[in-house]
């Protein structure tokens, strides 16, 4: 099979679920406590961070939440587009590894399969072992790179 799709829908899929997380934080997929939202503003998302971060104090734990937050916004945008594909895969598997590691310590390992943190962070490394990225600004840049060494 082409593996040109395959890693395609795997950037495409883990990025909409970045930026899915990122809109409930922001309550644009509804207020708190409505159907299908698991926070619905900043200050409830903070709560549940600070939940998974409970060996630290709440201002760290919202640091780490804006932190979270900027490289889940930061690497999705860059999976979508395509660049340093190799590096945010990698970087990509590593958050969600994280979170899957604080959400086992402190709400328990169920919690991890019911979101599917390790099939996610598992599909960025797997990600991140391909040597190319088609529909991307790395194969572009390549490319463009490569046809301007052969004009010279």
């Amino acid at each position: 099979m082409n593996q040109k799709y395959f890693q395609l829908f795997v950037r495409i899929t883990v990025a909409i679920a970045f930026l899915s997380a990122v809109a409930d934080r922001f309550g644009i997929w509804g207020n708190p406590g409505s159907k299908n939202v698991s926070w619905g503003d900043w200050g409830h998302f903070v709560d549940y961070s600070n939940t998974l971060n409970f060996f630290v104090s709440p201002a760290i734990g919202e640091v780490l939440a804006i932190i979270a937050t900027g490289l889940e916004i930061v690497f999705s945008l860059l999976l979508l587009i395509g660049y340093k594909t190799k590096m945010i895969s990698f970087a990509s598997g590593l958050l969600l590894t994280i979170f899957a590691v604080s959400m086992t310590i402190s709400v328990g390992i169920k919690p991890t399969f019911d979101y599917s943190v390790w099939i996610s962070a598992s599909a960025c490394f797997l990600l991140g072992t391909l040597n190319g990225y088609s529909y991307s600004l790395d194969a572009y840049l390549i490319n463009k790179s490569f046809k301007t060494k052969c004009l010279d």
